[in-house]
């Protein structure tokens, strides 16, 4: 086709839009090549100036329809067959530059079934070949129609069906736009695809490739995108191979080594708490285990910088929440105490393996590395422990110490109803906070494996809010409770935890819980709100074995709950057996330690328990530790009994 004597469009005077457009459907529909190449151009030129046009949805679909799906191949593909004269070049970057924009601008104003049609979707893979033989421009607007494509199934499919992306991938290290055109196409395609083994097999061979491609750069942007792919993604749909982890770690380490810029803290923080949630066991082995170097690990680099940041950005926090920067900061910050509280995970795991053959040195790091670490993950905690009470404090207008039936009262103003102390973000409540949530995990797993009983007193002036945040939770909010559970479970060794806890109403709270759970376990039987009944207990009978003189007489409505339970027949999970069992465990220890004259008033109800203790024999079976279990429970209530 030869455009080189073809009339250059303008914006058509004295013609109103139905003529205008009568006439660009008339140059469209020609069998003449320059003719439609003039429609183009005139078509861009006029959607360009009236804006009632573009908003005109049927009239954009009719200009649709008029365009030549094959002439718009054509003119793409003139691009990649550029000849030596100038003049060809020329003319070929013209038909490619109509091309894209024409798309570009369709892609954008028509409507979205429209957009999800074969004359546009399948416009998705000459518009990828064509990009390296495009200018910055075009390449631009090539990208930005791209990005819009992939947002439906059927752009993103056709994109994920292209067999080369190379193009794309080349350019990525210098067009960041590509990167999200690619996690776009991922994640819509991960809905709708029914086999997603295809897609793992696509996400892995691409990421194995940019990361070649962004070789001899920092990686910021990559390490953004696998970030906010895998927090997209459900893990899986995760390639299985994981081939592309170790290339993508090998930034990470050059990235915490040098010296970041704002930037790269952000990517490398956020980026190592996807991996270690997504595929926690091959990310901890890269991440937190270096043997080739024992004297100067990784692990002990991160973990420092991880620490420190937390430490330096809890003094200016509170005044920073209401402030654009809240976002993105709170969002490091919830990574890094996740990175916190997988390293510790990691930690306990590997002490806790007897059977390993390789010194601990081999393993993680140094022995006076890991005392050193120690120290300054307790003081980070602690600091963790002030932010967290002014936070809640603020929030619910409270002190420490004051009882919760005293934050109740709220004033009436001309613009609502609240607490008159109350300070707290614009947008989410504390309880809505998923940094708030990173940092009682972190707290909590520190708190059960760390025989530190100053931090737990610390810990143990948050009990109000471990109780607020306790019952606040539900299925549609963020879930607090077996946090909170952990956190008590070492804050309740001490005697100060467990008084604190109890004058903030937390056995109410939990036995009202445990007694919630074990009803629901009889018909509906939910594995996971079996396991919290069981960390439940873990707490209470702490309490019980430590209360002098003796179990609270408040305390033994668990006793007659318990003994009026009827045992399910429905055949039941471990997990719910376990649970059950502990339940007997804990109603045992409460009546074990009172004075006998309760032990009488309760004889009844012990009956009934013994008659439950030979109901659960037959539903336990051969497990030997649940055997045991009921057989202490057997011998210690029954000569209360008799």
């Amino acid at each position: 086709m030869d455009i080189g004597d073809a009339p250059q469009p303008g914006t058509p005077q004295g013609l109103d839009d139905a003529a205008t457009v009568q006439k660009i459907q008339g140059l469209l529909k020609t069998k003449n090549d320059t003719s439609r190449f003039v429609g183009l151009a005139l078509l861009k030129t006029v959607l360009d100036n009236s804006q009632q046009l573009r908003e005109d949805e049927a009239t954009i679909t009719a200009l649709w329809q008029s365009v030549s799906p094959k002439f718009l191949d054509r003119l793409l593909r003139s691009g990649s067959g550029v000849g030596s004269s100038p003049a060809s070049k020329r003319d070929a970057n013209d038909m490619v530059s109509i091309a894209v924009a024409v798309l570009h601008t369709f892609s954008t104003l028509l409507p979205p079934p429209v957009k999800q049609e074969s004359s546009l979707v399948d416009r998705i893979p000459p518009l990828v070949s064509v990009i390296l033989h495009s200018s910055d421009d075009t390449t631009q607007l090539i990208l930005q129609a791209l990005l819009t494509l992939v947002n439906s199934p059927a752009g993103a499919s056709k994109f994920i069906a292209i067999d080369d992306l190379s193009c794309l991938i080349e350019i990525a290290p210098a067009q960041p736009l590509v990167l999200d055109v690619l996690l776009d196409a991922f994640t819509q395609s991960a809905v709708t695809l029914s086999d997603t083994s295809s897609l793992s097999s696509k996400i892995d061979s691409t990421t194995r490739a940019l990361a070649v491609s962004f070789k001899g750069t920092d990686g910021v942007t990559l390490l953004s995108f696998v970030d906010r792919l895998l927090r997209r993604l459900d893990p899986e749909i995760l390639p299985k191979r994981s081939s592309w982890i170790k290339p993508i770690t090998t930034f990470v380490r050059n990235l915490v080594s040098s010296k970041p810029t704002a930037a790269g803290r952000d990517a490398y923080t956020n980026l190592i708490a996807s991996l270690l949630q997504s595929i926690p066991g091959e990310a901890s082995k890269l991440l937190f285990s270096d043997a080739a170097k024992p004297d100067k690990p990784f692990s002990y680099l991160l973990m420092n910088l991880v620490l420190i940041d937390l430490r330096s950005s809890f003094p200016v926090l509170l005044e920073q929440l209401n402030s654009p920067a809240y976002e993105d900061n709170a969002r490091r910050l919830a990574s890094a105490f996740d990175i916190v509280s997988a390293f510790i995970g990691y930690l306990v795991k590997v002490l806790e393996d007897e059977d390993a053959d390789e010194s601990l040195s081999a393993r993680i790091m140094a022995p006076d590395l890991l005392l050193k670490l120690r120290k300054s993950i307790s003081e980070t905690l602690s600091l963790s422990i002030e932010y967290l009470r002014d936070r809640w404090d603020a929030s619910v207008a409270g002190a420490m110490g004051l009882h919760p039936d005293a934050r109740v009262r709220k004033a009436k103003t001309s613009t609502g109803s609240r607490h008159t102390l109350a300070w707290d973000s614009k947008t989410e409540r504390a309880e809505e906070d998923p940094l708030i949530l990173a940092a009682i995990r972190s707290l909590a797993i520190w708190l059960r494996e760390d025989d530190n009983d100053m931090l737990r007193m610390e810990a143990a002036g948050l009990s109000d809010m471990f109780m607020d945040l306790y019952q606040s939770s539900t299925s549609d909010r963020l879930d607090f409770k077996m946090p909170v559970l952990v956190a008590l479970e070492g804050i309740v060794a001490v005697e100060e935890g467990a008084s604190a806890l109890l004058e903030n109403g937390g056995w109410d709270t939990l036995a009202k819980d445990i007694l919630s759970i074990l009803l629901a376990t009889s018909s509906e039987g939910h594995v996971s709100e079996a396991a919290r009944g069981i960390d439940i207990v873990r707490v209470l009978l702490q309490i019980v074995e430590c209360e002098e003189p003796g179990s609270r007489e408040s305390w033994m409505t668990i006793v007659t709950a318990v003994a009026a339970w009827n045992v399910p027949d429905a055949e039941q999970t471990p997990t719910m057996l376990e649970f059950q069992v502990a339940v007997l465990q804990l109603v045992t220890a409460l009546l074990s330690n009172t004075h006998s004259g309760m032990q009488r008033r309760y004889q009844y109800s012990i009956s009934a328990i013994l008659g439950i203790v030979e109901q659960m024999r037959d539903r336990v079976g051969g497990d030997e530790a649940l055997v045991e279990a009921l057989d202490d429970v057997d011998g210690t209530l029954r000569p209360f009994g008799a």
